[in-house]
């Protein structure tokens, strides 16, 4: 994610609009205030909007060298489980075949510390040493970000069968802290066969600490945070599918359960006061209090377990009962307390299973395939290994069209679909560990793909949507389908037309966002959906853009380029390129992809390096 430091007062509006496209966006520019908002989730979104008029949402405007964060979560004294590193050799699959092989996955590979090992490795784990600032962070498989997302897992310990484990994965020396443990037989209801684990899959110290970590971001740091919680969920779907393994989001679960889960009483207090009602800066302990976001269960492809929502959450009550071993590590000296993170992080929790929400799997879809000859000669574990943020594009490099087509049906949730089926519901990888039908769409800004034409278009994501989008959207769109585009791809050609230069304008004036092949912005349908769902889907919204997202960084690195994730754009300028008015349909997310100015700085590893402890201690010179 390439983040610029933001000053809103020294933001000037000296923006020439020259094409049609351009005039469209910026008709009505001055007048894009925010809409009443009838929530808490909504008057957050809103409030983190950055505008080309109103300059950028609430930060910081610098960063504190002198009070670097340690972005690594740690548990002292731990009882540790060391992961092979990195694991050993298991046949790797090319990356076509993931995805394009008749459904399920290969076979099932049973749980052990290897297939453990491969899992987090390829998913969670460190692939990238850090520079020292201001060069670039550390990377993983799930995201290029110095602050990566925090996994426990729960799982039956394969080398002494019938003890259930609670661990915490540590990313910067693969490994994992045992945190508590108990007798399998106690808490049948966790482990439902034939599940393999029950990671919480994504989970951050406290909202604050991760925006202390994100300093730069300011109050927009809850969208990145949940972005990245996104991000996490496909890298462990894809991880998990390359061992045989499908994944599923326990989504039943309350916030209060998955607190059980990772043992979130015991560490730091809550704020002795209750939330702070203002920005404050200094220290402040309870900020470093767990926040977990969701958690997963791991099975073998193919099956379906059997969950039971109510057993499970009386069960996790039953944590509270055990002995927690190890003390974290502290986060930072100082805090930066940003108070409508929190006050929103609490409005938007889940309390339980929504009515009539219940586990199921969906049926297994293949991705729709052009020509596996589109993709590199590598295998996924190497391409989700190679995943980056590209720090620039060329501006010169030429897409191919079936490439771009490729790309797009990989986006597709559904996957491969008969020709009276619809897109919508979660069956592909790695959508399928989502248990909601697709929210999100993607409005395309095509520079340079050969035999198409530049302009705008638009990837209907759920179909059930489109009368809504087209009556949502400006008139005098075309939304014509572009030549020789696949069956069953719902692609749209909405205006032709260079696009570069208000794609760079809109995404925070960042020229990376038009010197790629394309760049896009997320579309999500949004307040029917905290309206008929709930607040709780706010933060889920991002989740779904995040693996959205990580299937673009997969696809790029797949066919020999790249692409980076954009939080930094113009929220009401761009819904103003499309039409859009009021919270119906809002932007979530931006993207760009193509080839990238390769970073030296930046390398693959797969053995381990020295790091030292930005905060001190005796964690220094450990490994990846």
């Amino acid at each position: 994610m390439l983040l610029l430091r933001h000053h809103p007062a020294s933001l000037r509006c000296r923006v020439r609009l020259d094409s049609a496209i351009h005039r469209l966006a910026m008709s009505t520019a001055a007048s894009a205030s925010a809409p009443p908002a009838s929530s808490a989730a909504s008057d957050y979104h809103c409030r983190t909007k950055h505008s080309l008029t109103a300059g950028y949402a609430r930060g910081p405007g610098r960063l504190d060298w002198a009070n670097q964060p340690n972005p690594f979560l740690r548990f002292s004294p731990p009882s540790q489980i060391p992961l092979p590193n990195p694991p050993p050799v298991i046949a790797g699959i090319p990356y076509p075949s993931l995805f394009h092989s008749p459904p399920p996955p290969p076979s099932p590979q049973p749980l052990s510390v290897n297939s453990l090992s491969a899992l987090l490795f390829h998913s969670l784990a460190l692939s990238a040493p850090p520079a020292s600032p201001p060069g670039p962070s550390a990377s993983t498989p799930a995201a290029a970000t110095s602050t990566p997302t925090e996994a426990h897992l729960l799982f039956e310990h394969p080398r002494d069968p019938g003890r259930l484990v609670v661990s915490h994965y540590a990313p910067r020396d693969h490994l994992l802290e045992v945190r508590s443990a108990a007798p399998l037989a106690d808490f049948p209801a966790l482990l439902p066969p034939p599940a393999t684990a029950a990671p919480a899959a994504a989970g951050h110290r406290g909202p604050g600490a991760v925006v202390h970590l994100l300093e730069g971001y300011g109050e927009r740091a809850l969208r990145y945070c949940n972005h990245d919680v996104g991000h996490a969920l496909a890298a462990v779907a894809v991880a998990a599918a390359a061992l045989g393994w499908d994944v599923r989001l326990l989504d039943g679960l309350s916030d209060e359960d998955l607190g059980y889960l990772v043992g979130v009483e015991k560490g730091a207090p809550p704020p002795p006061d209750g939330l702070p009602d203002k920005m404050v800066r200094g220290k402040a302990p309870w900020v470093e209090r767990q926040h977990p976001d969701c958690a997963v269960l791991l099975f073998p492809a193919g099956s379906e377990p059997k969950v039971d929502y109510g057993a499970m959450s009386a069960a996790l009550r039953g944590f509270d009962r055990l002995e927690w071993v190890g003390k974290a590590n502290a986060l930072s000296k100082d805090h930066v307390v940003w108070d409508v993170i929190y006050h929103t992080a609490e409005a938007v929790k889940k309390h339980g299973p929504a009515p009539g929400e219940s586990f199921s799997v969906n049926p297994w879809r293949r991705n729709a395939v052009l020509s596996d000859g589109l993709y590199k000669e590598l295998t996924a574990q190497e391409v989700v290994r190679r995943r980056r943020s590209a720090v620039d594009m060329d501006g010169v490099h030429v897409m191919g069209r079936d490439t771009f087509y490729q790309i797009m049906l990989h986006c597709l949730p559904s996957g491969d679909v008969s020709p009276e089926e619809l897109q919508g519901p979660p069956s592909a990888l790695p959508f399928r560990v989502l248990p909601w039908d697709a929210e999100v769409h993607a409005a395309l800004f095509v520079h340079r793909v050969s035999e198409l034409p530049k302009g705008l278009y638009f990837l209907v994501r759920n179909e059930e949507h489109f009368d809504m989008l087209r009556r949502a959207m400006r008139q005098d769109f075309e939304w014509e389908r572009p030549e020789r585009c696949p069956d069953g791809l719902p692609l749209y050609r909405l205006m032709k037309g260079d696009c570069q230069q208000i794609a760079m304008q809109i995404s925070c004036f960042q020229d990376i966002a038009s010197h790629g092949c394309f760049s896009l912005g997320m579309i999500s349908r949004f307040e029917l959906v905290l309206h008929e769902k709930g607040e709780w889907m706010y933060p889920r919204l991002f989740w779904e853009t995040g693996v959205l997202g990580q299937v673009l960084y997969l696809e790029a690195h797949a066919v020999g380029i790249s692409a980076t994730g954009i939080g930094c754009y113009f929220d009401d300028a761009v819904h103003e390129v499309l039409g859009l008015k009021d919270l119906e349909f809002q932007s979530l997310y931006h993207f760009t992809v193509g080839a990238p100015v390769l970073d030296k700085r930046i390398m693959t590893v797969a053995a381990p390096f020295p790091w030292p402890d930005p905060i001190g201690g005796d964690m220094a010179g450990s490994r990846c």
